[in-house]
């Protein structure tokens, strides 16, 4: 197994002079040098092939013994060294000051066919960011992180990937909802593939200490890197860089409203530079159409990172972005603009991601309405999202009185539905069906163009428990059979139907797939 190593970040950032692998405040550096924990017992779940082309391997690779090493983290490849990257964040809306990578650590990087890659283990065992946890992640969380990485990316999705996930071979003690009944559970490790790992809180880490030198340090390599067409480092190229950031996080959040997808712990840290969607903890999908709704069990009160307001905190970790870097610049209207810039164009591409949802082309000045009395109709009843956005591309013009039966396998409990929502469905469809009139393409081109925007089938949280309860019994064709299914989300795959489906009853209260919390 060769790879082409191109350590860049380790070897020309600052690293942590202190050697040791004890938990403690690490200051003027970006990581510290650390080696995962060998497993007790490494063993190869699943492996995403296209990935391990991306890096530069191939299917033999996968069954040497020196890919099991390397990935589960009981060997270091030669002339590496793995380290944990520090930073900060505000967690929930609070300053949370040092955190840092407590349960990832990275491996090396890698160029092939003129891309880098990044590659880190995700459970792979302590380090000085650590705190009181212990390094590890189970199966349960693994298979979750695994699974949705990769079907984001085939989403279209901006997204960290993932190349394998291994088990253990040991056990992991975890509270799953941090009710004081602790058990334990399978440990796993992800091997995450991603450009670069550098998150807003590594920025935030320099700048709330005042370390300006690190962080125009950081700032330089990652324009370097990874925003080189930005030219080199000057008070206007940071503001071109935080522009292209802030540019990047929208069209993320954008895709994550178009998908249904709520990541759940929108924390800075938790912020890609590259707006990327990193760190899958807590993250769901939205079954029935709800801007209310939340995955995180530790958000189930304050809802800060709702469905709804994922662009809003989106615009907020930007905010605090701009203010770590203003110290490389020192004026706040550049950022000021930005940041304003940002609500204008959500609102304007938030519009058009709609039309699109919707099969619409041409734009009207009453969209918007059209659009806002549609949301009014889904919130009425729980209407699941996935599949009425599917199902409205068979709509047909001039039959605005079969709008309801189109799309009826969308609602819950449709034999409930009351007669005055039937009613205000009724006359939406009325309203669809005279918009639709002043679109020129035809219903087969409108239907195939609503296909590409609205996925027939999505990694919801029902599927991915079921995949772990079989992982569990040390049964993982679900997990293969879920991989596949989510490589082409948007074909009809008329074999796969059964996951074309509402969420099944047993599921809507069940742990796992109502609800999750940060542990892992």
């Amino acid at each position: 197994m060769k790879l082409n190593i191109k350590d860049t970040f380790s070897k020309e950032l600052p690293s942590d002079s202190n050697q040791i692998n004890s938990r403690r405040k690490v200051f003027e550096a970006t990581h510290s040098y650390v080696k995962p924990k060998p497993p007790k017992d490494p063993k190869l779940v699943h492996t995403s092939n296209q990935i391990l082309n991306e890096i530069g391997l191939d299917s033999p690779d996968i069954n040497s013994d020196e890919f099991i090493s390397i990935f589960s983290g009981a060997k270091v490849y030669p002339k590496t060294r793995p380290y944990a990257m520090a930073y900060a964040g505000h967690q929930f809306g609070n300053w949370a000051g040092q955190l840092g990578d407590g349960r990832a650590i990275n491996l090396f990087e890698i160029e092939h066919n003129n891309k880098r890659w990044a590659l880190q283990l995700k459970g792979a065992g302590e380090t000085p960011y650590s705190r009181q946890g212990d390094g590890l992640a189970v199966l349960r969380s693994s298979v979750r992180e695994y699974l949705c990485s990769e079907a984001m990316f085939y989403l279209g999705v901006p997204t960290t990937r993932a190349l394998s996930l291994m088990l253990s071979g040991e056990n992991v003690l975890r509270d799953m909802l941090y009710d004081g009944n602790a058990d334990y559970e399978k440990g796993a490790i992800v091997s995450r593939v991603a450009p670069s790992f550098i998150r807003f809180g590594n920025f935030e880490l320099f700048a709330a200490r005042n370390d300006i030198k690190n962080l125009k340090k950081l700032t330089d390599y990652t324009i370097k890197y990874f925003y080189p067409e930005l030219g080199k480092p000057s008070k206007e190229t940071y503001i071109m860089f935080f522009r292209e950031v802030a540019n990047r996080t929208l069209k993320m959040i954008i895709h994550w409203q178009r998908v249904g997808f709520v990541h759940g712990v929108m924390n800075t840290d938790n912020m890609s530079i590259l707006g990327l969607t990193i760190d899958y903890g807590p993250y769901g999908w939205l079954e029935g159409f709800d801007f209310g709704w939340t995955p995180n069990t530790t958000d189930k009160q304050n809802k800060r990172y709702r469905y709804g307001n994922q662009p809003n905190i989106g615009l907020w970790n930007l905010l605090q972005l701009a203010n770590a870097l203003y110290a490389l610049v020192e004026e706040a209207e550049p950022f000021e603009t930005i940041l304003n810039q940002y609500q204008t164009d959500f609102e304007a591409k938030s519009l058009q991601m709609m039309r699109s949802k919707l099969g619409l082309e041409i734009q009207d000045e009453n969209d918007a309405k059209l659009i806002s009395d549609l949301e009014d109709c889904l919130l009425q009843w729980e209407t699941d999202m996935t599949i009425f956005f599917r199902l409205l591309s068979n709509y047909k013009k001039g039959f605005s009185d079969k709008g309801v039966d189109i799309v009826y396998d969308a609602f819950y409990k449709p034999e409930d539905l009351k007669e005055a929502i039937l009613k205000q469905w009724k006359v939406w469809f009325k309203k669809y069906d005279q918009r639709l009139h002043k679109e020129i393409l035809s219903a087969t081109d409108r239907k195939a163009k609503m296909n590409r925007i609205n996925p027939k089938y999505v990694l919801r949280n029902y599927m991915a428990q079921l995949a772990i309860d079989e992982a569990n019994k040390n049964k993982y064709d679900l997990i293969n059979e879920l991989f596949e299914l989510l490589k082409k989300p948007y074909d009809e795959q008329p074999l796969n139907e059964k996951w074309f489906a509402k969420r099944p009853e047993w599921a809507r209260h069940k742990v796992g797939c109502s609800m999750l919390s940060c542990s892992s």
